[in-house]
């Protein structure tokens, strides 16, 4: 090979280079105005932009991004904090939910949001306190079934206060409810506002908006899941949440490979559910913000078990 075809060869890769930078920061400044990312040094910048890089070679969708396409897989999973290691001992101590809505009555689809029972999408930010949204989640749509309309209650009680659990660093919904019985019930948001870091418990029984009688855990079937949740509400759910980091809409479809059922690490609250192109799937509302997923939901296929979804599911009664 002469000079020129090598010299030709080379400026063609060098070009291609430049052209592919270009581009994906094009995309990363895309995604940066898209959710309104800031970062505190040049070195940041830099750091972000590579991760981002890596990541562009994970997802197919490059019109719509996720909020944490500037992290690693290794950084959003140590964000995923349920205490799993205590479902065991906490579903030894629950009682079976069963549904008197008979499966042959079950309607194809269901959406907890147009009965009102759903409260807006919310934000844990850095806080590892999913475990506390999607029991608080639960709560609200039993608070609103008996009031008849909704009142959003607040996360930051659990946080602060819940001495079962572990504030930011992790816990389980279904301590959560234990908890909230002893404590003698749970205060609005607006009494008791979200701050994102545990601090000191300032709880007020005067404040009270709804008190928690029992909680009860429910069948493995996702037919009995779907029956529950027209019946009872929104429901709360633990996941494997690791497919979760890329999603921003469609019908969720992971494989047990790609979603180990098992490997349950999120709490999230079922509101609904419905059928798409002859894929079944669960309405999910996250508490990640409205700028991931669908507007803070994602579509995850049903009755296939998909991401452990049917494993570890439970609801509050109120008093």
């Amino acid at each position: 090979m002469n000079k020129f075809i090598l010299a030709l060869a080379l400026f063609v890769a060098v070009s291609a280079t430049v052209v592919r930078d270009e581009i994906d920061m094009f995309n990363f400044m895309k995604f940066v105005k898209q959710h309104n990312k800031e970062y505190s040094s040049y070195e940041e910048f830099h750091h972000k932009f590579e991760v981002f890089r890596q990541n562009l070679n994970k997802v197919e969708n490059t019109e719509s991004y996720s909020p944490f396409m500037d992290i690693s897989e290794d950084e959003f999973s140590s964000r995923l904090n349920l205490d799993a290691a205590s479902i065991a001992e906490a579903r030894s101590k629950m009682t079976r939910y069963t549904p008197k809505l008979t499966l042959r009555d079950l309607p194809s689809s269901y959406d907890a949001r147009e009965h009102g029972l759903v409260s807006h999408v919310k934000n844990q930010g850095q806080c590892g306190s999913c475990w506390a949204f999607s029991a608080i989640a639960n709560i609200e749509g039993q608070q609103a079934k008996k009031a008849g309309k909704i009142t959003t209650l607040s996360e930051q009680q659990l946080v602060d206060c819940d001495t079962v659990d572990q504030g930011c660093n992790g816990g389980l919904m279904d301590n959560a409810f234990e908890f909230l019985i002893k404590e003698g019930g749970v205060e609005s948001d607006s009494d008791y506002p979200y701050t994102g870091r545990h601090g000191t418990c300032k709880f007020s029984k005067t404040k009270v908006v709804a008190k928690i009688k029992d909680f009860k855990d429910i069948s493995q079937n996702e037919d009995e899941i779907a029956a529950v949740l027209v019946e009872n509400g929104p429901l709360s759910v633990a996941v494997n949440a690791n497919p979760f980091q890329f999603y921003t809409g469609g019908i969720l479809k992971p494989t047990t490979k790609s979603c180990n059922p098992a490997g349950l690490n999120h709490g999230v609250t079922l509101v609904g559910f419905g059928e798409e192109g002859g894929i079944k799937y669960w309405i999910i509302k996250n508490s990640w913000g409205q700028t991931w997923g669908e507007q803070g939901y994602i579509r995850l296929q049903r009755g296939t078990g998909a991401c452990g979804v049917n494993t570890n599911v439970s609801t509050a009664h109120l008093e």
